[in-house]
């Protein structure tokens, strides 16, 4: 392959070097991985677990984070944080495979990327209503537990429930258990007690998640969808909306009865 031949690439509106572009061979492929933060009173919530998961995702991935130290990682998320005058909301922390493969270049240069966004709080429904998605997830696939940069699928899950009028969807396994939203953990209760998909049914380790196990009681289990069909409750969590009870379920409204989940997290505002 005559490298020099290749140099200019098209970008937006215009011939730019590749140098220039910001576009390397792995990122056209989603390789990488993210975590979302939520910010309260202008601190990032469970950083030290948001932290361990990123380097689980990146020794999971292969994905070199040696450069880029918790310290230096947390330092510049807080100082976004105050540039940006963040009270409450949220940030997204991502790390991009930037290496060049032989795909489509004969070097083998090594980079990774850091960027940090933040936003506001995502908007919730008053009245949430939860779906069954039609696509499954695979706990066998090698990205499962890994909040990957290729999020297509979970997009394309929670995209497809929105046209049918609900806010999220429950997925199911390759075994047909209950693993997880497409973008949230789920929890059920059902006769006073507390349930989770297990970390087997290959749904994400969510930071929010372990925060509510190590909080109240709850037993990890590989259920089918029957055992929710019959639940008397549903709650979502993750860092983007906090801790949500469902509405309605498949048309089937729920109690809403309160319980001690509901009131873990500080409130958002």
């Amino acid at each position: 392959m005559n490298e020099s031949k290749h140099e200019l690439v098209f970008s937006d509106d215009r011939l730019v070097g590749k140098s220039a572009s910001h576009v390397a061979a792995r990122t056209l492929y989603g390789s990488g991985f993210f975590t979302t933060i939520a910010i309260f009173d202008s601190k990032p919530f469970l950083w030290d677990k948001h932290w361990q998961r990123l380097g689980q995702s990146a020794a999971k991935t292969g994905i070199d984070l040696s450069n880029f130290s918790e310290e230096f990682t947390k330092a510049g998320l807080t100082k976004l944080i105050a540039q940006n005058e963040i009270k409450n909301g949220r940030a997204r922390v991502t790390f991009l495979d930037e290496s060049a493969i032989q795909l489509w270049t004969k070097t083998s240069r090594t980079r990774t990327s850091l960027s940090i966004i933040t936003s506001d709080t995502r908007p919730l429904p008053n009245e949430a209503r939860l779906t069954i998605s039609p696509h499954n997830l695979n706990s066998t696939s090698p990205l499962a537990g890994v909040k990957s940069c290729n999020y297509l699928e979970k997009i394309l899950a929670k995209s497809e429930a929105k046209r049918r009028g609900f806010d999220e969807a429950l997925q199911l396994n390759e075994r047909g258990e209950i693993a997880s939203a497409s973008m949230a953990n789920c929890f059920w209760l059902k006769d006073g007690r507390l349930f989770t998909p297990s970390l087997k049914t290959g749904c994400l380790a969510g930071t929010t998640r372990e925060f509510v196990l190590e909080n109240v009681d709850c037993d990890e289990v590989e259920v089918g969808i029957d055992e929710l069909r019959s639940a008397d409750d549903i709650f979502l969590t993750s860092a983007g909306i906090g801790i949500v009870q469902i509405a309605e379920f498949d048309g089937r409204k729920l109690n809403r009865t309160p319980h001690a989940i509901t009131g873990l997290l500080p409130p958002r505002r």
